[in-house]
């Protein structure tokens, strides 16, 4: 039997206890894992993925050989084996090897769909960022490679494994202490876009910018963009909407068992910060109408939070009995009418149990145990061969809202997205925006769909 057939027959001996963490028999493979782009978040999950469970990470790709060394470094020394992992500068010759279990694929955002539907291809189920893609007809296409090779498919949309979170579904909103809910407000009012306009210049030797850029409109490279600004640059991402909106979003849809709005529209654009090289918008507003509930982001990055009483970056849901704010370090039910007592819950980290995390470069402690309970659920539903609580498509949805609210704000008006056409109802001009143009050799995975 060899480790895919362990994995899918049930993963026999191997167990999870109550503490969450996996144990499994000497005598049992090793989950052998491979990691897709080694930067910031690509090591926070794999870290968090070794936490967790008997793994091996065999293999490491990226096109920053510097940055791809560094990882190999690191890795070897958070690992029990202390083996330092194969690295590639281009993840088709890894996954040509067709001997990893689960893959990570922690790319910049333009190059998402591509290694996912390869490593899917490849026989790997896989954990693959936020937002899934760069348009909404990518999504489409991983959905559909994730169900024709039966893998299963994990985002990383963490806000659904966060305790607290959970504790807030479950206690507040499940039990109805909020009454009727009109309206949910989302929002992220971190100064959190690129305000440099630094020259273009030649790309560092240690980068390989033409793999960088991959499907992508090939722009003169900046320093701005390598290697974590390039979310500056609608080009390579969807912006503060596409990076921080789709968590809020995609908690706010699990928190109330929401799938595809009835419409959504944007306004917003650059109004305050018109020096920096960014092309990203600084303000924007969306609306995703959902018929009696109006689920509408802000964002600002500038000037100050529009409740300076709350986190800057969450939801508040306002129903007729109370209101619920729930964000990555807490949440807070305010009641209304005196029948029911204020709750506030603090986020809870676990440096107890992994101290390690307190001396992590660039690790948000706060987040580490949300990561750790998502790669938990993957872990799980690999197992079972069952669907993860952020599978594939609940990812492409909470992605495609995102990308249609920059499309409304691009075009200036209300687009009706039908998910089983695939079109913006009567929309020739929006359901063209639905695929990008990829830059050849590039082959968009929709190519070719009916």
């Amino acid at each position: 039997m060899n480790r895919r057939d362990f994995l899918q027959a049930g993963a026999a001996g191997l167990v999870l206890p109550a503490s969450g963490v996996f144990a499994a028999p000497a005598a049992d493979p090793k989950i052998r894992v491979g990691l897709i782009g080694t930067g910031w978040y690509g090591k926070v999950d794999l870290f968090r993925l070794i936490q967790v469970a008997p793994v091996e990470v065999v293999s490491l790709c990226d096109v920053d050989k510097a940055m791809l060394s560094h990882a190999a470094e690191m890795t070897a020394t958070r690992q029990a084996s202390k083996k330092v992992p194969r690295t590639y500068s281009d993840y088709k010759k890894m996954l040509s090897e067709k001997d990893l279990d689960i893959v990570l694929v922690d790319t910049p955002d333009h190059w998402h769909a591509l290694p996912m539907i390869a490593a899917l291809e490849s026989g790997a189920d896989v954990w693959v960022q936020k937002p899934i893609s760069k348009d909404v007809n990518e999504g489409r296409a991983m959905v559909d490679a994730a169900r024709k090779h039966k893998k299963v498919v994990q985002v990383g949309t963490q806000r659904r494994s966060t305790p607290h979170l959970i504790e807030a579904r479950e206690r507040i909103l499940k039990e109805g202490k909020l009454g009727k809910i009109g309206v949910i407000e989302i929002y992220c009012y971190y100064h959190m876009r690129a305000t440099g306009n630094p020259p273009d210049t030649n790309p560092p030797e240690n980068l390989d910018y033409e793999m960088w850029t991959g499907p992508a409109p090939m722009r003169p490279y900046n320093p701005m963009v390598h290697p974590r600004s390039w979310r500056a640059f609608m080009e390579y991402g969807n912006g503060i909407v596409g990076d921080m909106c789709v968590h809020m979003l995609d908690m706010v849809r699990w928190m109330m068992d929401l799938g595809w709005p009835v419409s959504i529209a944007s306004t917003g654009g650059i109004l305050v910060d018109k020096k920096s090289k960014a092309n990203i918008t600084d303000t924007q507003e969306a609306s995703f109408d959902y018929g009696d509930l109006k689920i509408v982001w802000q964002h600002r990055s500038w000037g100050g939070p529009a409740d300076p009483t709350t986190h800057p970056w969450g939801a508040t849901f306002y129903g007729d009995k109370g209101t619920l704010k729930a964000n990555v370090h807490g949440y807070e039910f305010i009641p209304l009418g005196g029948k029911e007592k204020p709750v506030k819950v603090d986020v809870k980290y676990e440096l107890d149990l992994y101290p390690e995390d307190d001396t992590e470069k660039d690790i948000e402690k706060h987040v580490a145990p949300a990561v750790r309970g998502h790669m938990r659920n993957f872990l799980e539903a690999i197992k079972t061969r069952g669907k993860p609580v952020s599978d594939i498509e609940e990812g492409h949805i909470s992605t495609a809202c995102c990308i249609l609210a920059n499309d409304a704000l691009k075009l200036g008006r209300t687009l009706h997205y039908d998910p089983q056409s695939g079109k913006v109802k009567g929309d020739d001009e929006a359901t063209r925006l639905l695929t990008r143009p990829y830059r050849a050799p590039y082959v968009h995975p929709a190519e070719g769909r009916a």
